[in-house]
This record gives C-alpha cells, sequence and structure tokens, in this order.
C-alpha cells in the first residue's frame, strides 16, 4: 500500500500537485488499484490501513467486522462506488448511497410481503417519511438520533394557539422509524440502527384520548333505542343493534367486525362460536370466540337468508363508525333522560344525567369503546385475569388489566366500604378481642369447667403480665405455672394455692379464633400450661368432636 500525490502539468506548463492523496494497493485478484482519498495524509493512510483489511477479509472469503462496517458506512458515496467496482464490496453495502425514499420503497413491500395489512404498512412507512422529511434526512448517514429526538420534542411543543402532538403520538413515529432502522440491518444494508438506544416516553402523562367503558344502563337503553332508530351510514336499526351486541359480546374490532362473513358463524355446534381469520386479527393468529345462546339465537335468524361467502354486516367507513355509534348513543341519552322526567322520583333521585356525567371528565366514546366495555364487564363479572386475557387475545396480561379495565367511583366506594371498621375505642377492642364479646366468654366458661372453683378468673390478652389475677396472693403467677404438675411433670402443688384458678395463657395469641357454626375453631397458637389442660379445654366445648 502506498499514499502518494498526483502530480500534473497545468495550461502554462507548470508542475501541479493534486490536492487529494492517492491510495495505491492490490485488490484480492492481485491487481493493482488507484484510489482518490482525502486531502488529509493522516486520513488517507487509515483509509489504506483499512482496505488493506478488506482486501484481506476479501481474500479470506470472511465477513468484516463490525468495526470495519462502520468504518464503510461512513465512506463517501464516490469512494464507495469505485470500491464497488473493485468488487471488494458487495452491491448491498452500496445501500447508505442511495436515497431513503429508495429504502422506504423497499420497506413497504417488505412490510407487505411479511403479511401485514397494506393499510398497515402504508402508515408506517407514511410516519417515517414524515420524520425523515422534518429532520432533512436524505440518506442513512445522516440520520441522526439527536436529530431525530429534538425533532419529536418540537412536534410536542404548543404553536401558534394549537397544541402539539400527544406523547403517544410521537412515540408511533418513533416506533416506526426504529422499525425501519432495525429492518435495514436485518435486511444487510447496514451495520447498525443509529436510533436503537431511543426509549419511547411514558403516554400515560399526557394522554390526549382517554376511552371510556359503558354502563349496563347505557348499553340497555343503547341497544333499545337503536332497534326503533332509522337508518344510519347505510345499516338498519336493528342491524346496529345486533352489531353493538355482537362487539360488546365478544369484544371484536372494527376491522375484524367487518370481516366476517356467514361462514365465519357455527351456531349448530355448543357452544356456537364466531371464528376470525388470521388475515383480520391484530396477532395474525385464527381464533375461535364462544357466543350468549340468545345472541347466537338472533344472529341465526338475522344470517339465514345469507349466502356462506356474504358478508355478515354492511359496515360503513372506519372513520364513519364512530360517528353512528354517538348518535346512537345521543338518541339512547335522549330516551332515558325522558323516561327519569316522568318516573317516580325515588327512580329519579341521584341518576340525573349519568350517560353524559363520565363524559365530562374527558373520557370519548367510540367504537374502540365497546371493546373496553368488553373487557371491563369480565372483570367486574369476577372473570380470572387469565380467562380474561385469553377471551381479549392480549400477549401481555398488564394490558388486560390496566389499559381496557374500567373502574368506576361507585365500586370504588364499594371496595372502600368493605375495609375493617377503625371507628371502635380501642378499649373496647382490647377487652373483646378482634371477634367481640362471646370469644373470651366461651374461652372463660372453659377454663372454668375444670376441677377449680367457678369464679376462678382468666387473665385476658390485655392484662400485664407482672399484674396478679389473684388480690390475696402479691406473688407473679407465672411462676406459680412452672410448677411440676402444670409442666406436665408429677409433683405436689403448693398447699392453699388454686390449681386451676391461676391458669393463664403465658404469650399473647397469635391467630384468631373463629366461630363456624357450633364448631369452635382454635387457629391461634396458644401456649397452655400442659396437654392436661388443652384437653379438658376441647372437651369442654360443645360440638368439637
Amino acid at each position: 500500500m502506498r499514499v502518494f500525490r498526483a502530480t500534473y502539468k497545468d495550461r502554462r506548463g507548470r508542475t501541479r500537485e493534486a490536492a487529494k492523496w492517492y491510495i495505491e494497493f492490490r485488490d484480492h485478484l492481485e491487481s493493482t488499484r488507484r484510489l482518490p482519498a482525502y486531502t488529509d495524509k493522516k486520513q488517507s493512510e487509515e483509509l489504506g490501513r483499512k482496505l488493506e483489511k478488506l482486501v484481506a477479509c476479501r481474500c479470506n472469503n470472511e465477513s468484516p467486522e463490525l468495526e470495519l462496517k462502520r468504518f464503510l458506512d461512513t465512506l463517501p458515496n464516490r469512494i464507495r462506488a469505485r470500491l464497488a467496482e473493485c468488487g471488494l464490496i458487495t452491491g448491498r453495502s452500496l445501500a447508505a448511497s442511495k436515497l431513503l425514499s429508495d429504502h422506504l420503497r423497499d420497506f413497504e413491500a417488505a412490510l407487505v410481503a411479511k403479511g401485514n395489512t397494506k393499510t398497515h404498512a402504508a402508515q408506517t412507512a407514511k410516519r417515517v417519511c414524515v420524520v425523515m422529511d422534518g429532520c432533512a434526512f436524505r440518506f442513512w448517514n445522516d440520520i441522526s438520533a439527536s436529530k431525530l429526538q429534538q425533532y419529536l420534542a418540537d412536534l410536542r411543543t404548543p404553536k401558534d394557539d394549537k397544541p402539539g402532538i400527544g406523547i403517544a403520538t410521537a412515540n408511533y413515529y418513533l416506533q416506526a422509524v426504529r422499525q425501519f432502522c432495525k429492518w435495514m440491518v436485518r435486511d444487510g444494508r447496514a451495520s447498525e440502527s443509529p436510533v436503537e438506544h431511543l426509549q419511547r416516553q411514558n403516554a400515560s402523562v399526557d394522554r390526549r384520548r382517554e376511552r371510556r367503558a359503558l354502563s349496563v344502563d347505557e348499553l340497555r337503553w343503547l341497544l333499545t333505542v337503536s332497534r326503533k332508530a332509522p337508518d344510519r351510514f347505510g345499516m338498519s336499526g336493528p342491524d346496529r343493534a345486533l352489531l353493538y351486541r355482537l362487539a360488546v359480546e365478544t369484544g371484536l374490532r372494527a376491522n375484524e367486525l367487518r370481516s366476517l362473513t356467514r361462514a365465519s358463524f357455527d351456531l349448530d355446534c355448543k357452544p356456537p362460536v364466531v371464528k376470525v381469520a388470521a388475515a383480520y386479527a391484530k396477532n395474525r393468529r385464527s381464533d375461535e370466540l364462544p357466543l350468549r345462546p340468545n345472541a347466537a339465537e338472533a344472529l341465526r335468524e338475522f344470517l339465514k337468508h345469507k349466502l356462506p361467502a356474504a358478508s355478515a354486516f354492511s359496515l360503513p367507513a372506519f372513520y364513519e363508525m364512530a360517528d353512528m355509534l354517538r348518535a346512537d348513543l345521543a338518541d339512547g341519552r335522549a330516551a332515558w333522560l325522558q323516561n327519569a322526567k316522568e318516573g317516580p322520583e325515588r327512580d329519579r333521585r341521584g341518576k340525573s344525567d349519568f350517560l353524559a356525567a363520565s363524559d365530562k371528565a374527558g373520557c370519548v366514546v367510540d367504537f374502540h369503546a365497546l371493546r373496553h366495555t368488553f373487557i371491563t364487564n369480565l372483570a367486574r363479572s369476577g372473570v380470572h385475569p387469565k380467562l380474561a386475557q385469553s377471551l381479549a387475545r392480549h400477549c401481555d396480561v398488564n394490558l388486560t388489566l390496566s389499559r381496557y379495565s374500567h373502574t368506576t367511583l361507585g365500586e370504588e366506594s364499594a371496595a372502600v366500604a368493605a375495609l375493617p371498621d377503625l371507628s371502635r375505642d380501642v378499649a373496647v377492642a382490647a377487652a373483646t378481642g378482634t371477634h367481640g364479646p362471646d370469644v373470651p366468654a366461651v374461652l372463660a366458661s372453659c377454663l372454668a369447667s375444670d376441677d377449680s372453683p367457678a369464679s376462678a378468673p382468666v387473665q385476658s390478652d390485655s392484662v400485664d403480665a407482672g399484674n396478679s389475677d389473684d388480690p390475696q396472693n402479691s406473688e407473679n403467677p407465672r411462676e406459680k405455672l412452672d410448677s411440676p404438675e402444670d409442666s406436665g411433670g408429677e409433683g405436689e402443688s403448693t398447699p392453699g394455692q388454686s390449681r386451676t384458678g391461676n391458669l393463664r395463657i403465658r404469650n399473647p395469641l397469635l391467630y384468631p379464633i373463629e366461630l363456624r357454626g357450633r364448631r369452635l375453631v382454635i387457629a391461634r397458637k396458644m401456649r397452655f400450661p400442659g396437654t392436661r389442660r388443652l384437653r379438658l379445654l376441647m372437651d369442654a366445648l360443645p360440638g368439637t368432636r
């Protein structure tokens, strides 16, 4: 390898040196090549050393190292084109010299060939194109993570009394660009993604479109009024009511409902099911969802005159489905308010405008809100989260529980009301225990049924261990319990002292005592002076055998 500066004759015949340095090297075919490098000698020498490594890899049929690939991606297009002519790099390595618009066309075609719908592929490519044009990225080497991040931040900033885009929308743009860069790496057009380290932001802090679930009364009024409503958006009232019912009882999305045909319903099996083809499902998986028996009968009557390949519902355009649902909800709200005005006073109290109250919080109701309602109703019915995730066809149960399950203020109030009552006095709770005054009375009667006098006191948990229950004896009663008889051994008790009168539970009770029917279940760990006392206690309790 030799680095030199070429000379030439100008018009006046004077010898001049070229502005660029040249590299002379032998390629993998032992041919001598001359390549114009840079105006700086050190940069030209560095390029010559990299070319020697590239020739060695080409001779050994080895793939260049990652560091060498990164260096080749930074080369000017003219040098990369000359290396391609020499056969040192393949045609795919020339991807950095192509315009990003050409790569985007290939990317969109690859998404369609992968199995994505044309609408999804076009939307993803359009998002990438908007970002590339906004950041003025023309070639692959122009992509900068910092410029992309700053551009998305500018889009979120309000300008001229216009609100900026939300964080969720900015995340969609970032996700599309990251997907495009990953495809470039997997397709061998780039060595690594320059935006791989960028992370999406938390969209919950600035959510612009928050859906809500419909209540049971809203659904009933919606279905009742829709059956009698006139035609809207090319659908009759009964057809719309059946469509809403199917959506809220199966959780099917709008495009999935649009793809249903007469053959998608199997109403004769038990239970009846509706089948979603993998080509139209969001998870690209064929699924069968169960149907309620009464809904299956309504669908049987609705589909009996349709051919197997005919569409089940003639749905309007995607952007018109939300307007169709809101129009029917408005009719349902008006009918409900009229009914509430004419009804009894006790039915109107506290229910003046329940259909519009939830919308005051900024929540919206569109067609996808019916899917939220389906999953929320599963949670309200006590369905196991794993089963709800399966019916919702989600890959993550957190999405099912946190994003699609909604709660109301009434449900939260009922949950708070179920908490333990803390208004009881501390002294009463200490004297009676956590289960009221009945349990200590039962224990006292059982302990008094021994061979000691019935008036023998029993110390409760709240009594200090250093105080004696027997006013005639000032000694510590804990010492009296450490007799050989109480500990299970042989011996005589002290004369004049009662053997059971000072019977105490040495340590506090650790677990609650529950009365279930006539059986007393002792679930506490109690340390009695001996097994004989415990046997006498259990024998004295009624209904414990």
